[in-house]
């Protein structure tokens, strides 16, 4: 069958391997190179450029196909979930795109409220960068993502959840642990860790705000390194509260400047969603309304 086909397909593009694709398909390594050969010869082009040493990449019809292809096996799980819903019957597969902190402190909290109530619904989980996840919407690898308001595509229909706080973190033995609020200026002679990562440009804004340098001593992408070196005292940083309120042996406070991203949850059109996903999107904003 042919959605079978674009199914192994979408797969092997996705993990970049045959043998991969096979493992999370559940197939044979040669079931999936007879299902994309099959493929191929049925349409008398090549989809796929096999490498030895770069691995898998498509072929410039694959790279025109695969949209479209998406978008297919998109419209089949909705037939899916539609046919399930009028017999009662909830199935069906939810793809979600998140970043770290949303993954770590809103998700769960997501997952169980939704699960109590829909428990035969799947979920696929992606992280990535701002980027990655508006990447994903719009070609259709995922079906929602958390994004930053204001920081997504335009086009797309988004739903807020709550607004994270940008926050001051240091060493518990600091001096500033005796403050309720630390002024921005406070931190211009403080070793600094800059973030490299998504919200790099919410502490340039504060720093421009404040109209201070800082003297930054390091400049890390990982999140939880970050919170690691915060720990051992090697200096200080600003970033969400949602994420570095959970990590343990360092001390947060507010800043005397405010600035705040407002996470959602976005999909690349609503009413073009299917019934599992409506559902989830109700469910998120019932559960940050409360």
């Amino acid at each position: 069958m042919t959605i079978v086909r674009f199914e192994v397909l979408t797969k092997v593009v996705e993990v970049g391997s045959f043998t991969k694709a096979a493992d999370k398909l559940n197939m044979t390594q040669s079931a999936v190179s007879h299902a994309i050969s099959s493929l191929e010869s049925e349409w008398g082009v090549t989809l796929l450029i096999r490498d030895r040493r770069k691995g898998i990449s498509l072929t410039d019809i694959g790279q025109k196909t695969l949209p479209h292809i998406r978008e297919i096996l998109n419209r089949m799980e909705k037939i899916n979930q539609e046919v399930a819903l009028s017999t009662n019957l909830e199935t069906g597969t939810i793809r979600i795109g998140t970043f770290a902190s949303a993954s770590s402190c809103l998700l769960p909290k997501l997952l169980v409220t939704f699960e109590k109530k829909h428990p035969n619904i799947e979920f696929i989980f992606y992280e990535g960068t701002y980027e990655e996840i508006s990447e994903w919407l719009q070609s259709g690898i995922i079906d929602i993502g958390f994004v930053v308001k204001g920081q997504s595509n335009p086009e797309f229909d988004v739903f807020p959840l709550i607004k994270d706080q940008m926050v001051v973190a240091f060493h518990s033995e600091h001096s500033f642990a005796q403050q309720t609020t630390v002024e921005i200026k406070a931190l211009k002679d403080e070793p600094f860790i800059m973030p490299t990562g998504m919200y790099q440009s919410h502490i340039r804004e504060l720093f421009e705000e404040g109209a201070i340098q800082p003297s930054v001593r390091f400049e890390v992408h990982d999140c939880a390194t970050i919170a690691n070196m915060v720990q051992e005292g090697l200096g200080v940083t600003i970033g969400p509260e949602l994420f570095l309120s959970t990590q343990s042996n360092i001390e947060i406070r507010a800043l005397s400047v405010t600035s705040a991203r407002e996470i959602a949850l976005a999909c690349s059109s609503l009413s073009e969603a299917s019934p599992a996903v409506k559902t989830f999107l109700a469910i998120a904003q019932d559960v940050f309304r409360e």
